[in-house]
């Protein structure tokens, strides 16, 4: 075992409550709330209930819950069919300098395995989610630096699954090694710009690199063994001697809207156009996007469904010029359809610009340039996407907000608030129990 992997090993299994500072402790509890939106919104999706019915029909067992259905599943089962939702209306935080969404990679194995572990307390659970991302956002920034194609978040998420899931069914240092490196070895080396050029299910394939997480751990307990974890391939040692110290978590972004991260600062620019000069869509003639380079390869072209819907750029800006906002009443039948916004979205240019391919992937910066059909024309300048680090993260309350118009439409209000009220306390929990049952449909 090389030192670094050692280091992290040491990480995942000796990290205690008490040891995060404080803003890491409060960090984590917005994680978990943000994700757990998501989650519980992902679940209505077309994709969602395809994977109810392959996990049932594929996984079954009584190990672990699908949410919000309540449905009872396989570990394994369970960590697939929530990592799809995690994902599913790509609403979820991410990581700028790794391109992917550290959360949703996370969270899934984790409800799992606690699930599977029983008696999971609330600072364990939280523990165990902060080094998942301490760890698989260093996984990434490593699988990035190793190979030359950009790979999808469950490439290096799947990693980072497996060792926090392995901490909450208590695998040994030795244990722990295989399951890391049995979840490289078998984690979904997905191309991840192909799946910009043709929108499909498999998104970022954090579904499938949540089923590895999950398996990687509890084969590993068994006995499997794996290859040597990418750690110590690391480029740059400091960026793993860093774990315990630097919290990477503390820099995450978050996603006001549900659509691709890249495509979000047009969107911003779009309804920065909309609220200071009053515009109402009947009078734009045409809208251009200046971006970066990655950014024009989103699909302009009219959705034939969700996916499509949220890696359109056109189809993002069109939505919140119509609607004021993108969620999942947009990206979802019928309003996907619907052919006024879709004579707009017609209207939706996008350019590569010069400047801002220089900034990428540090920043993501845009302009929109709308032009009337009076023969006026508003600029919203460089602008990049809402909630971003370090000092444009959302407030506490924003956070909540999102929560309710994520999940009040499936849970209902009332539980959604005391939901929020339990996630703020969730270092009290003595189980997770009330939460999974917390997340159940309004209408089973």
């Amino acid at each position: 075992m090389g030192e670094l992997t050692s280091y992290a090993i040491d990480f995942t299994l000796k990290t205690r409550w008490d040891d995060l500072p404080e803003a890491v402790q409060h960090q984590a509890k917005r994680c978990f709330m943000d994700t757990l939106g998501a989650m519980v919104a992902g679940s209505q999706t077309p994709v969602a209930a395809i994977m109810r019915k392959t996990a049932r029909e594929q996984f079954g067992g009584d190990q672990a819950t699908i949410m919000v259905s309540g449905e009872r599943v396989s570990a394994a089962g369970a960590a697939l069919a929530n990592g799809f939702f995690g994902n599913a209306l790509d609403i979820d935080d991410g990581y700028r300098n790794i391109k992917g969404h550290p959360g949703a990679c996370a969270l899934p194995p984790l409800l799992a395995a606690a699930e599977l572990s029983g008696g999971c307390s609330g600072q364990e659970f939280l523990t165990a989610l902060v080094v998942a991302y301490e760890l698989g956002i260093r996984a990434g920034v490593i699988r990035h630096a190793t190979y030359e194609v950009y790979h999808s978040s469950g490439s290096w998420g799947a990693i980072a699954g497996a060792a926090a899931a392995g901490r909450l069914i208590k695998l040994t240092e030795e244990q722990l090694f295989h399951a890391m490196g049995a979840a490289e070895y078998h984690a979904p080396i997905a191309p991840m710009m192909k799946g910009i050029d043709t929108p499909a299910m498999g998104k970022d394939s954090i579904g499938w690199g949540c089923m590895v997480a999950m398996l990687s751990a509890l084969m590993a307990r068994d006995g499997f063994t794996g290859i040597c974890p990418l750690f110590d391939d690391a480029p740059d040692a400091k960026r793993v001697e860093d774990l315990g110290h630097g919290w990477e978590i503390l820099n995450l972004y978050f996603k006001p809207y549900a659509a691709c991260r890249w495509g979000q600062p047009a969107v911003a620019g779009a309804l920065k156009i909309v609220r200071e000069n009053q515009l109402t869509p009947d009078r734009i003639r045409c809208i251009r996007v200046r971006t970066f380079e990655a950014a024009t390869r989103l699909p302009n072209g009219h959705p034939r469904n969700t996916e499509e819907a949220q890696y359109s750029l056109a189809f993002s800006v069109a939505a919140a010029l119509m609607d004021g906002e993108v969620g999942p009443a947009q990206v979802l039948p019928p309003r996907l359809y619907n052919p006024e916004l879709l004579a707009l979205l017609d209207r939706v240019s996008t350019e590569a610009a010069p400047e801002f391919e220089a900034e990428f992937p540090a920043k993501a910066p845009a302009e929109v340039i709308v032009e009337t059909y009076s023969g006026e024309t508003f600029r919203s300048g460089r602008i990049e996407a809402m909630w971003e680090p370090p000092d444009r993260l959302p407030s506490d309350s924003d956070l909540e907000a999102k929560f309710l118009w994520l999940t009040g439409p499936i849970i209902g209000e009332l539980k959604a608030n005391h939901l929020i009220e339990k996630i703020w306390s969730a270092d009290q929990w003595t189980s997770i129990d009330p939460l999974i049952n917390g997340c159940r449909s309004a209408v089973d």
